[in-house]
């Protein structure tokens, strides 16, 4: 072999010799089997402004979310009110006994709770005779307690002899509880009785029993609640005011 032929034997070798070693240094300890390549950092680019219509899909976005994650409150339950109704005339009683058949059939007891017509006792007395009558506190109205909606307020409404509701044109008002309380209270509970008599003043009577038992006077004021009356009288050619209860008078 000449000594160009060892030379380039002596060459391969070495390369190969390095390529050995590199192989070798992939599973050393703690040693890279490539070199780290830096970063280089990349310049910061300036942000664009958003446009009006990217704001606006971003707000649309955020309150989208904000809506999926909002409980709906649970809805206040109607509360039973006490309505004043209108109706014609001398169609009170009329009304209440029809409007509590209306509920009954069409099944509205647990939406239509009390209908009333507050009433008084009334004494009348004529031609000495008492007779009793019931007297209506509110002639013209109603009294229906109920939970206020589209069906109860139909029923009610379309009761023959009901006008309206009291309140706006559109929405019943309902009344004060304490109101109502006194109303319906003054009615049951009420001992004293309203008398109501024949007589008013200026009316001529004769007197029929007592110490001016004949005399003929004219009737000055009239006591219901007493079921008394003053009358002047002439005595001694003069007018002398007395009273009398009125069983003791005749009306002329």
């Amino acid at each position: 072999m000449s000594e160009e032929e060892l030379f380039m034997d002596e060459d391969k070798e070495v390369v190969a010799t390095s390529r050995d070693l590199v192989g070798d240094l992939v599973v050393g300890d703690g040693v890279p089997s490539k070199a780290k390549k830096t970063k280089t950092a990349k310049p910061k680019t300036e942000r664009k402004p958003r446009t009006k219509k990217e704001k606006t899909e971003e707000v649309s976005e955020a309150e989208a979310e904000v809506s999926e994650e909002v409980v709906e409150k649970p809805k206040k339950k109607a509360e039973k009110r006490w309505y004043i109704v209108n109706t014609y005339s001398g169609y009170e009683n009329k009304v209440k006994v029809d409007l509590e058949k209306r509920i009954e059939y069409m099944n509205m007891g647990e939406k239509i709770f009390r209908v009333e017509v507050p009433q008084r006792s009334v004494t009348q007395v004529k031609g000495g005779k008492k007779t009793e009558k019931d007297e209506k506190v509110f002639p013209g109205y109603v009294l229906v307690e109920m939970i206020m909606d589209e069906d109860s307020w139909y029923v009610v409404r379309h009761t023959t002899g009901v006008t309206r509701f009291v309140g706006t044109q559109k929405y019943p008002i309902p009344a004060k509880d304490s109101e109502i309380k006194k109303v319906i209270g003054r009615a049951t509970t009420e001992t004293a009785q309203k008398i109501e008599l024949d007589v008013k003043v200026g009316d001529k009577i004769r007197i029929t029993s007592g110490p001016f038992a004949e005399f003929v006077g004219e009737i000055t004021e009239v006591y219901p609640d007493k079921a008394k009356i003053r009358a002047n009288i002439s005595i001694f050619g003069r007018e002398t005011p007395v009273e009398l209860e009125y069983k003791q008078i005749q009306k002329l």
